[in-house]
């Protein structure tokens, strides 16, 4: 089965400095994923082409990376997910810009089925995470949207009940 999940939040910030959210991604000064209540995303080495890593049971490798614009993974884990994930920066005329986060996808077997019940509501809400994030860390009041309840069971059960509650960004840019 096909599948295109995309978040996107507009930005009233230039393209560079959402593009410097992107190019921060894995770094110990990552200003982008929300890692304090998610795995942490984490390469082999820093953010480059052929780099392999991912976040918790997701795993992929950096196909491209054009630093300020977009970087695109490919899948290389759970076993059934065939494609690519990928943030982009999409420059406005007005000074603004859009942060988008694509998943195109195909998934087979055991691999549709966890997506479908748990990792789509997973992703779902740390992608919204991630976009809070990137407002607070441009100076932006965060839009957070709350998880909703199988998401909290979700995490629960996952984490053997030590599953770090909801935490939304603050303006000084810490999680």
């Amino acid at each position: 089965m096909r599948i295109l999940n995309v978040h996107e939040r507009e930005l009233t910030a230039p393209a560079p400095a959402v593009g410097a959210l992107i190019n921060s991604l894995a770094s110990d000064q990552d200003a982008l994923w929300p890692r304090t209540t998610w795995p942490a995303m984490r390469f082999d080495r820093p953010l480059a082409a052929g780099a392999i890593g991912g976040h918790g049971p997701i795993r992929y490798a950096v196909e491209e990376f054009q630093p300020g614009h977009m970087v695109k993974f490919r899948f290389l884990g759970p076993r059934g997910f065939n494609g690519h994930h990928r943030f982009d920066v999409l420059t406005q005329e007005d000074d603004t810009a859009v942060l988008r986060h694509t998943i195109d996808m195909s998934a087979n077997g055991l691999a549709l089925l966890a997506w479908l019940l748990a990792i789509r509501p997973l992703h779902d809400a740390l992608l919204e995470d991630a976009l809070a994030q990137a407002q607070t860390s441009l100076g932006l009041p965060p839009v957070v949207r709350p998880w909703s309840l199988w998401v909290k069971v979700l995490r629960w059960l996952m984490s053997a009940s030590r599953a770090r509650a909801e935490h939304s960004p603050s303006r000084q840019g810490s999680p």
